[in-house]
């Protein structure tokens, strides 16, 4: 079977419980785009492809005049979804823009180049916020999907905390 990324994260999201491809979107948007994220452009070409392959199977749930899908994870799809889950070697990989600006920040003016630190800091100052919220609302979250978001939100703070203090060591120049 011919797999990516977003695979994963539909089967996963319909081991949680069955949903349309607009729910799983907005799963997506509150938990796993965090560190996955998954795009309506993404997610109902995968559907699809997964309901060929027999790993989803699709039902028409329309809500007034409004066409609707609401798709269930299979047998077949749960047997995928358990030997990725159980599979050795995960592939680690982390593609931060931010961070790659930084890297090439000596290019700029110094001023221009802390300014860039500061955007880091505000944008997990956002997302912190965001998961603070979602952390208020999950409550009888699975236990591994509190577990990752907690993961968030730890992190969060220590990319704000880092942040700052990385502003201060470039401000007093060492």
């Amino acid at each position: 079977m011919d797999v990516n990324g977003t695979t994963w994260v539909v089967l996963g999201l319909l081991a949680l419980r069955p949903m349309s491809g607009y729910e799983m979107k907005q799963v997506v948007d509150r938990s796993t785009r965090f560190f996955w994220a998954a795009s309506y452009g993404q997610l109902y070409p995968e559907l699809g492809r997964l309901e060929s392959l027999g790993l989803v199977a699709g039902e028409s749930a329309p809500t007034g005049a409004r066409p609707r899908r609401v798709f269930t994870l299979t047998e077949k799809g749960r047997d995928s979804l358990h030997g990725w889950l159980r599979a050795s070697g995960t592939r680690m990989e982390t593609r931060d823009e931010s961070l790659l600006r930084l890297f090439f920040a000596d290019a700029l003016p110094h001023d221009e180049a802390v300014q860039l630190l500061r955007a880091r800091a505000d944008h997990h100052r956002a997302s912190l916020m965001q998961l603070e919220t979602t952390a208020a609302a999950a409550e009888g979250d699975p236990p591994f999907v509190s577990l990752t978001l907690r993961y968030g939100l730890d992190y969060c703070r220590w990319e704000i905390e880092w942040c700052e203090a990385q502003e201060r060591r470039l401000r007093e120049g060492t």
